[in-house]
Formats: structure tokens, C-alpha cells, sequence
């Protein structure tokens, strides 16, 4: 019941104060300080918390310092300690609270950013930010965690983002699945999305075939094998790439042609020929969102349709997803998010399953390529463009084949969501890019080779373990080794941490100053008669996206920019008799409704009263935009 309530509380705009938020704090409320808390699944059985085997990676800093640095990854905690003491150190700018509980019972938690002195957030244009929703992709957690500091630091000091504070909100949510990046940052194992247990491969059975860490490194390292049977060398799929002359990179090929078997490290739990099938987990939080969902692998009983690997029982099963698009529909004045991932690296947008110019307005398509071309502005990223088109194509052609790459859809996607459901500018974009700086060979294509002819140049060789042989339980004489896959493969080494997301950041922030803004230029009240008076407001968008989308009006997500006028109910009680009586306009709301204010664009609205009597009357003027903020402007009638 408390749960529930917490969460109508956050839904319904009111936020936790500081003193609030302290009772929820990481050391009382996290699982793993409860030794009798059973969460967790690994091999099909209750273990306890994700953190029951702890490693302690010199990358990651588990406990916060004295000050904020970005040479090291932070645990979900450690993130916490600072949203916690931001929030006591700028009362007047920050609101902390918690939006829900995760599978396992931690803490999500949310700040909103914005004077409060100028205003509700809810009465101002906003962009919403999050990380962390797939569990080991946390660099984009560290993005924004420095945009946290960055906005926080320089509000009074950077004359735009005070501008930015004043008279805008900025939500920002950097563990949106803290179990997933708890379980990554506390032990060998690895996964996608959350760790709710999962029949991965469909034998009935949970998480019972999860990668093991054979050699006591802390790391799920490969496995390669040189295939010696006949068995074996029919399914071997791997050559030694001729390209690196030390042998170390592994390239793909069709089974039968390669020399060797490659696994990720661990054994064969269940005994059905595969290899860490069925790991931690097996949802993704990214195949979850309602647009264009479809079933999970299996879920089509014709065999002819299209299904999504990882979508859930259905759209939003999961509480992590739930809770972003539960806030943001309840939360209609955000116009821009990103909810971000690693490693493509790239400005990912809608549309998922369908050709841009196919389902997107005109005008709406103009202003994403206008956000993808500002978002390569700071990031340099390779890529830029749609889900459905640029990322599946992005690298041509088929490594294999040499066939032509074709478009490809992917269900269930949160720009989708964001685009054709809420109507406003969504991206996930995806930082880092595995060490794939520079194009060593020539070939167009930034791949495993240039990454690791980077990681050689620049980087100490500290990003690829070299093979090293070792005799496998079943496999026999083996070598494990191959590019480390926390901290090179899915996320940079710690000096490159902050270039990459103080950059992405950087980029949000630019959206987040694009923001539409209903800015009043002028209120004119003019004397007409005895008793007769026009009231004139004149507003103009000086922000630099509309206030709504055209895929915004057609789903009616926002209303028209409306205006209206305000005066004590006394006045205005009795119709023919009321002391204060609009004239114009006729309607029976006596509201102004006028459209959508396009950027740049002016409008005016006037009304005609009529006063009974000689004192002054004093009265307000409204101007109501879901998100080109709402303002209110005092006048008096002078008889």
C-alpha cells in the first residue's frame, strides 16, 4: 500500500522533500544490507540478493569521496549519496524523490530541476533525461549524473543554464534498472535488461544456465576452442582474423569453415549442447514500450508473424518501463527525452519499424534531422538517424556475405513510444563504441579490428585479455581471453568515461535549451465605453521547437495554447446581472483557442468586458500551453 501511494504521489506532481527522501537511503533500503532478503535467481535456484558473490573492480568507485570525479565508474549508491546531498545543498532549485521500486526492491530515484520561486515544474516546458535501463550499459548512467552536476554547479554562475532553470524543468532519472547496474558492478555477471528470472531458451526452466567465471578473475572473458572432432569441426564457425598478425581477433564464418568454437566463458549447466543460454535475466526494458509492441520469441502460435526477443508478457510489464511512461503521460509538458544505452555509438530515433519519410510528418522529420545533425555537433558519434533504416544498415553490408544490409524493425522501442504515442522528440542514443576511434585498415567500417588496433595505440593493450590456455571440465584444453567486456567492450576504461558523457550530455542539454517558450510581449487594456473595455495579450514562441508536433496533435497528447481571463466569482455570478461580464467572446468558456504557436511565430487574443459600476476591478489573464508553460499576468479596469 505504501508503494502505491508513493508512486500516485510522484504521478500527481508532488515530489518528496529532502528530509523525506533520507528514510529511503541506499544502506537502509537496498536488499543487500537485509542478509535474509532472497531475490535473486542463478542456476534455477533462490540464491539471495544479485551481489551475493562480490568482485571489486579497480575501475568502479563503491564508495563516494570527498568530491565528484569521473575517472571511475559509480555504483548505484555511490549516485545516490550525491542526488541526496544536491538536493540539500540547493533546496531552492531541486525536488529528490523516489518514483518506484525496482524488482528487487531498490529505490528508483528522480530529481527535478527548476526554480521553484518561478513557478511549478509542471507549469513549465520540460525535457526529461534517464539512464541505465539495460543493466550493464552504464556510461549512460554517468552521463547523467554529470549533467546533474554540470546544471547544479553552474546554476547563478552560466547565464544560460541559469536562463534554462528559471524558466524550464529538467527530470533526470540515472538508474532506471539499479539492480541490473548493482549486479553488474558488484560481480562477474553480466546481462541486458533486469534480472527478473526469465526462460530465456524455452526448457521450463529460470536463468539455469548462467556464464561462469572458470579462472577466478572477476571477468567473463571467450572461450575459444580449436576444433579436433569431426563433431566439432563441423560446427566450427571461427577463424584467427589474418588481419591482426598477433592472432588474436576472432572472425565469424559459416559453420564447417572455421577452425575453431568460440563461447563466452562458463559451462554447460544444463546439458542441452549450449553454452550461457539462459543467464541472469532475459528481458529487455527497450522491446517493452507499448508502440508497435509484439510477442516474445515464441509468443506468435502461427509461425508467421513477427515476435521481439526480450518483449515481456506485454507492453510494460516491467515496473522500470512502467514508471518512465507512466511519468511522462502524466507529465504532458516534456517535449524532448532521451533515454540513453551503449555501445553503437549513435543518435538513435524513430522510426523503429518503418521508413522515416513512410510515417513521419514532414515538418516533425525536419526538426530530428535539425536534433541529428546538433547531437554529431557535440558527440562527432558515426551515426545518426533512424532505428529501422540507419542503425540496421549502418555497417552496409553482411561481414559474412557480402550481401546488401536491408532495413530491419525492432518492436517495442521507446522512440517509437516517444514519437508516434507522445508526440515529442525522443531519442536513445547509444554512447561508446568499443575502442573504434579510427579506421586502421581502410575498409569504411569501424569494427573489432579498429578497436583493438586503438586499444594497442592508445589505451596500453588493457582493453583485450591475450589467450590464455586452460582445460575446460568438458571442452578440454581450451584459451580464454578476448576484449574485456565491461570496461572496453560495453563501456569505455575509466579515462575515457567523462569525454563521453560529458558530450552526450552536453547534447541534452542543447535540446533542453531548444525547448519551446511561450515568452508574453505585451497586455494592453483599452478603454472603449463607459463600462466597456478590450483586454489584448500578444505572446510569441521564443523557443526553438513548436509547442506541439504535428504527430503531437494528431494523437492529442497536447491541447491548444489557450487564454482566458480570471476575475473573483462575485463579479461574475448572476450572467446578465454579474457585475463583470465577458462580451467577447461568445463562447460559454470564454476561451481563447488559439492553436499551436509555431517557433517564432506571435499571437494575440482579445476579449471585450463590460463593468457594472464605477470602482476598479482588478483581474488576471491566463495563457495555457501543455508545453509552452503557463502564465498568468494581473491587469485593472479603470472606470
Amino acid at each position: 500500500m505504501r508503494k502505491t501511494y508513493l508512486l500516485l504521489i510522484c504521478l500527481l506532481g508532488a515530489s518528496f522533500s529532502t528530509a523525506q527522501v533520507k528514510s529511503f537511503h541506499p544502506t537502509q533500503q537496498f536488499p543487500e544490507k537485509n542478509q535474509k532478503s532472497k531475490f535473486y535467481t542463478v542456476s534455477g535456484e533462490r540464491h539471495g540478493p544479485s551481489f551475493f558473490k562480490k568482485f571489486v573492480f579497480a575501475e568502479v568507485e563503491y564508495t563516494p569521496g570527498e568530491k565528484l570525479t569521473f575517472n571511475k565508474y559509480h555504483t548505484v549508491d555511490v549516485m545516490y549519496h550525491w542526488y541526496e546531498k544536491w538536493a540539500q545543498q540547493f533546496p531552492d532549485i531541486v525536488d529528490l524523490y523516489v518514483i518506484e521500486y525496482s524488482f528487487e526492491g531498490r529505490p528508483i530515484y528522480q530529481m527535478t530541476i527548476t526554480n521553484k520561486k518561478t513557478g511549478k515544474d509542471t507549469d513549465k516546458p520540460a525535457a526529461y533525461f534517464e539512464g541505465g535501463r539495460h543493466s550493464g550499459e552504464i556510461t549512460s548512467s554517468e552521463s547523467i549524473l554529470w549533467l546533474t552536476q554540470h546544471l547544479l554547479e553552474n546554476y547563478g554562475k552560466d547565464p544560460e543554464i541559469t536562463a534554462l532553470i528559471d524558466s524550464k524543468v529538467i527530470y533526470l532519472r540515472p538508474q532506471n534498472n539499479p539492480d541490473g547496474s548493482n549486479m553488474y558492478l558488484y560481480t562477474e555477471q553480466r546481462n541486458r535488461s533486469t534480472v527478473r528470472p526469465n526462460d530465456t531458451d524455452r526448457d521450463g526452466l529460470l536463468d539455469e544456465d548462467p556464464e561462469e567465471d572458470l579462472d577466478g578473475d572477476g571477468i567473463i572473458y571467450q572461450m575459444r576452442k580449436k576444433a579436433s572432432t569431426q563433431e566439432e569441426k563441423e560446427k566450427a564457425n571461427f577463424v584467427i582474423d589474418p588481419k591482426d598478425p598477433k592472432g588474436r581477433l576472432m572472425k565469424r564464418t559459416f559453420p564447417g569453415k572455421g577452425d575453431y568454437l568460440v563461447y563466452t566463458e562458463g559451462i554447460d549447466n544444463d546439458g542441452d549442447g549450449s553454452y550461457n543460454e539462459d543467464g541472469i535475466g532475459g528481458l529487455d526494458l527497450h522491446r517493452n514500450y507499448p508502440e508497435n509492441w509484439r510477442p516474445n520469441t515464441g509468443g506468435d502460435l502461427t509461425g508467421r508473424g513477427y515476435t521481439q526477443f526480450g518483449a515481456g508478457d506485454y507492453p510494460l510489464s516491467e515496473i522500470e518501463t512502467r514508471s518512465t511512461a507512466l511519468w511522462v503521460l502524466s507529465h504532458p509538458n516534456i517535449s524532448v527525452v532521451n533515454s540513453m544505452d551503449t555501445r553503437v555509438p549513435m543518435h538513435l530515433r524513430p522510426p523503429s519499424t518503418s521508413k522515416s519519410e513512410e510515417r513521419m510528418y514532414p515538418q516533425d522529420l525536419a526538426i530530428y534531422k535539425e536534433m541529428d545533425q546538433l547531437g554529431l555537433s557535440f558527440t562527432a558519434y558515426p551515426w545518426a538517424g533512424d532505428v529501422y533504416e540507419t542503425y540496421a544498415t549502418r555497417y552496409k553490408v553482411n561481414s559474412m556475405t557480402g550481401d546488401p544490409l536491408k532495413p530491419e524493425p525492432l518492436f517495442g522501442h521507446g522512440p517509437d513510444f516517444g514519437y508516434f504515442y507522445y508526440g515529442s522528440i525522443w531519442y536513445g542514443d547509444e554512447l561508446w563504441n568499443n575502442g573504434a576511434m579510427k579506421d586502421y585498415d581502410g575498409d569504411g567500417v569501424y569494427d573489432d579490428y579498429d578497436g583493438l588496433m586503438w586499444d594497442d595505440e592508445a589505451n596500453g593493450s588493457k582493453g583485450f585479455k591475450p589467450w590464455t590456455p586452460m582445460t575446460h571440465p568438458v571442452l578440454g584444453d581450451i584459451e580464454i581471453g578476448g576484449f574485456h567486456p565491461k570496461f572496453f567492450g560495453q563501456n569505455g576504461p575509466p579515462w575515457q568515461l567523462e569525454d563521453w558523457a560529458k558530450k552526450q550530455a552536453l547534447f541534452n542539454l542543447a535540446m533542453a535549451k531548444r525547448l519551446p517558450q511561450l515568452t508574453i510581449n505585451d497586455l494592453k487594456v483599452k478603454k472603449l465605453s463607459s463600462g466597456e473595455f478590450e483586454i489584448t495579450l500578444e505572446w510569441t514562441n521564443s523557443g526553438k521547437l513548436p509547442v506541439a508536433l504535428e504527430q503531437a496533435k494528431l494523437v492529442k497528447i497536447v491541447q491548444e495554447d489557450r487564454v482566458s481571463l480570471d476575475f473573483d466569482k462575485e463579479l461574475t455570478k448572476g450572467y446578465e446581472n454579474a457585475k463583470v461580464k465577458i462580451t467577447s467572446p461568445s463562447l460559454f468558456d470564454k476561451t481563447i483557442y488559439s492553436g499551436y504557436t509555431g517557433v517564432g511565430e506571435k499571437k494575440t487574443a482579445t476579449f471585450q468586458v463590460k463593468v457594472d459600476g464605477k470602482e476598479a476591478i482588478k483581474g488576471k489573464i491566463k495563457l495555457s500551453s501543455t508545453r509552452g508553460g503557463y502564465f498568468e499576468r494581473e491587469f485593472t479596469l479603470n472606470q
